[in-house]
């Protein structure tokens, strides 16, 4: 489309609206990927029979699932129409959070997070691709700036909000508080219009299973094996049946007619690199989100809700720089945000790795870097999210940013397990490895600006204006048909 067009029928009166519930949709996704880390103490506490590492999978759950199916529910938006998908995704997350705030035993508590990721991960590329699609397209950096805002915010306040709910409530009020969102977003989205979907057929089932079970498979391998050990059998296993069937899934996409993954879009450079950008970041993104708190809690004594406040300004900040590049910046002025933004983190890293020990330097130190470490993730994080959907198709919104979000999501696995890999190497007790985890996060963020310097080239830029001019001939040639089968219609009927 270009600038000042909608997707038809569209009225810019709905943009507002839909970029509100949306965003409120994925905060809610993105907050219990991290707030519930903090409910382990009352966790532990109220099933006290329960292994640490049984209790681990409430987490694991829902993350395992929400990057699993990322891919597939952005195809799933753009073939079934993004609204209705978004509408059941919310239902679903909804209902599972009420069964995880009720849930008697731990087996129950781990399956409804299952449900949950399940719902996250349809809310997420229906909710982009709503916004993509009622916004005008000058209009579409500064709304995915706002978007991305509520997704980083979320993830970076779960500790804290969810040390307040667990410290002054209980455990269970972590999931209470998705019910009144849920119903709201529910409420608010029915009045949304459904657009034209995708004239296709449903992905390739057999496609979808594989590719959702090896993502599955490799988080599985990459999140338990500090657990089950990085020379055991059983997470070798895990992760190579899981680069089997992935592998095998794109095989397949690669010639079926309607494919479980779109691997045609990674043909154009830039969603290529912005999904490798993302991949990056994300793994840099989740090691310095875990490890700030860890840190704080165990070296500077910091209680849970304590430490979460600390980080706080980081998560605001983030918010505040992402709306910023959104509103300020043109798609096309926005490829050295992410390459100074990689550099800045990458410093600012260096400077905790060498300045930060035992001491308690909040001010002088902490805040400094956490606060600016957010905002450059937060601008970061919407440039890439704005080269990934500018380059595919309108009607393949939610499908390139399933794919966006799911390289965000399995690059944070992969950090993960390297953090962990980091922290099992040295003595927790002292500062040194949660220092060598701030490092790291800083090593990954760097390297995103590789990547990085293939975003919004003049030559994909050129190539994304003259589909916009071509998507605008289309929509006029279909305006025309219309009104003239209209015509004649009439004329018929006057007749």
């Amino acid at each position: 489309m270009t600038s000042g067009t909608l997707a038809p029928g569209a009225e810019p009166s709905t943009a507002g609206k839909t970029l509100l519930l949306t965003s409120a949709a994925t905060f809610m996704a993105f907050l219990d990927t991290t707030i519930v880390n903090v409910a382990f103490p009352a966790l532990h506490e109220d099933f006290p029979k329960e292994s640490v590492t049984d209790l681990t999978w409430v987490v694991t759950s829902y993350g395992i699932l929400f990057a699993a199916l990322l891919t597939p529910a952005g195809r799933f938006a753009d073939v079934l129409g993004r609204r209705k998908l978004f509408l059941w995704s919310v239902a679903l997350f909804s209902v599972a959070s009420l069964a995880c705030a009720v849930a008697p035993n731990v087996e129950l508590l781990i399956a409804a997070r299952a449900v949950q990721g399940i719902g996250a991960a349809g809310m997420i590329p229906a909710a982009l691709g709503l916004v993509l699609s009622e916004t005008p397209a000058e209009k579409r950096a500064e709304a995915i700036g706002i978007w991305g805002a509520a997704g980083s915010m979320a993830a970076a306040a779960g500790p804290s909000l969810g040390g307040l709910l667990v410290s002054e409530i209980d455990w269970r009020a972590v999931f209470v508080l998705n019910i009144p969102i849920g119903i709201a977003v529910l409420l608010g989205a029915l009045r949304l219009p459904e657009r034209p979907a995708e004239n296709s057929k449903l992905p390739d089932l057999l496609g979808t299973a594989t590719v959702t079970l090896g993502i599955a498979g490799i988080v599985i391998g990459l999140t338990k094996g500090g657990d089950w050990g990085w020379d055991s059998v059983t997470t070798w296993a895990w992760i190579g049946a899981g680069v089997l069937l992935v592998a095998f899934s794109l095989l397949r996409s690669g010639k079926h007619p309607a494919p479980a993954v779109e691997t045609g879009l990674w043909g154009t450079s830039m969603f290529a690199a912005a999904n490798l950008t993302a991949f990056l970041l994300g793994a840099g993104l989740f090691v310095w989100f875990l490890s700030g708190p860890l840190y704080l809690t165990t070296i500077w004594g910091y209680s849970v809700l304590k430490a979460g406040l600390a980080v706080t300004p980081g998560a605001v900040l983030s918010a505040v720089a992402a709306i910023a590049v959104g509103r300020r910046l043109k798609p096309e002025q926005q490829r050295p945000v992410v390459i100074v933004s990689a550099a800045a983190f990458l410093a600012l890293s260096i400077w905790a790795y060498t300045g930060l020990g035992s001491d308690r330097e909040f001010l002088a130190l902490w805040l400094p870097y956490g606060a600016l470490g957010g905002a450059v993730l937060g601008a970061a994080l919407t440039s890439v999210t704005t080269a990934a959907s500018i380059s595919v198709h309108p009607l393949k919104f939610a499908t390139g940013t399933g794919m966006s979000t799911t390289a965000r999501q399995f690059g944070g696995a992969v950090g993960v397990a390297s953090m962990a890999a980091v922290f099992a190497a040295g003595d927790l007790s002292t500062p040194q490895p949660y220092l060598d985890a701030f490092l790291l996060a800083g090593i990954y963020i760097a390297a995103s600006a590789v990547p990085g310097f293939w975003l919004f080239t003049k030559k994909s830029m050129a190539q994304i204006a003259e589909t916009q001019r071509q998507i605008q001939a289309h929509m006029r040639a279909q305006a025309e048909a219309a009104a003239k089968a209209a015509a004649a219609a009439s004329s018929a009927d006057r007749s």
